[in-house]
């Protein structure tokens, strides 16, 4: 059974400090991604003052990035304020069964959630149940660090050790500490990482040094989108093949929000 999965920050579908709509463009780039299952983070679900502008959709931003394209769908709402609220969201072309939004706000400064949802995934052997985590983690490391010690507790005890799981999200992880946690606690793989080991061949270094640390993959460098250095957005993941994983690439991507989608393609172990 093979699953395309995307990461995406969309940063509430709007660009620049005229707040140019760019819902729309969004919209436009899950379909060409084309994935079965994407993670969204800043899911502007409802925004009274741009409601009132010429262009932005009619509803809520979610019902009009799923028209035509995903049935099944998971809100958490994390940030609430008097004209709106935002959040993380998980769209589906396979039907999500219970789902719920955690509360990992580690200040008030920072309205941070994790959402959990079941998807039923149909396979040649019949349903197949997969873990789904969407998060946001904070800009403070102290408050990243947290975060992660939240979501390890979380998998423990509320995810079956078996269970196929994805974990994707913006990470904010610039230092990589996030990442090191969860590889050192959970039984997951960053997806990036994995598929750039496999593609490279080992230099005679690390043949003779074989607990020498691999290089970062660079194919997962996501921020800022107009110039894609840094590692924030990730895909993690438990009993999967990770075949391809890649970052669109073009100024028309850029364009759309100050991340770049992250896409990986896979299948069940």
């Amino acid at each position: 059974m093979k699953l395309r999965v995307a990461t995406y920050n969309i940063h509430k579908g709007v660009m620049g400090l005229r707040q140019k709509v760019r819902i729309h463009d969004v919209r436009l780039a899950l379909r060409s991604i084309d994935a079965d299952i994407v993670f969204l983070q800043e899911v502007q679900d409802k925004n009274e003052r741009m409601a009132k502008r010429n262009g932005y959709p009619q509803g809520t931003q979610l019902d009009f990035l799923c028209t035509g394209s995903y049935l099944h769908r998971a809100y958490g709402m994390n940030a609430i304020y008097p004209h709106g609220h935002h959040g993380n969201a998980i769209v589906s072309r396979h039907t999500i069964g219970r789902h719920l939004n955690h509360d990992i706000s580690d200040h008030a400064l920072e309205n941070r959630g994790l959402l959990h949802a079941v998807s039923h995934v149909q396979t040649s052997r019949g349903a197949l149940d997969v873990h789904l985590i969407n998060t946001h983690f904070g800009l403070i490391k102290r408050s990243r660090v947290r975060q992660a010690e939240f979501l390890i507790d979380f998998v423990k005890s509320q995810i079956p050790k078996k269970a196929p799981l994805i974990i994707a999200g913006d990470f904010n992880d610039w230092q990589h500490g996030v990442d090191d946690v969860l590889h050192k606690e959970l039984d997951v793989f960053e997806a990036a990482s994995e598929f750039n080991r496999r593609q490279s061949k080992p230099r005679l270094r690390d043949r003779l040094v074989p607990w020498r640390e691999l290089p970062r993959s660079h194919v997962a460098r996501t921020y800022p989108s107009m110039m894609p250095w840094l590692q924030l957005d990730r895909i993690y993941v438990r009993g999967f093949k990770v075949n391809d994983v890649r970052v669109p690439k073009g100024v028309e991507w850029a364009q759309r929000s100050d991340h770049m989608p992250l896409i990986a393609d896979m299948e069940v172990a």
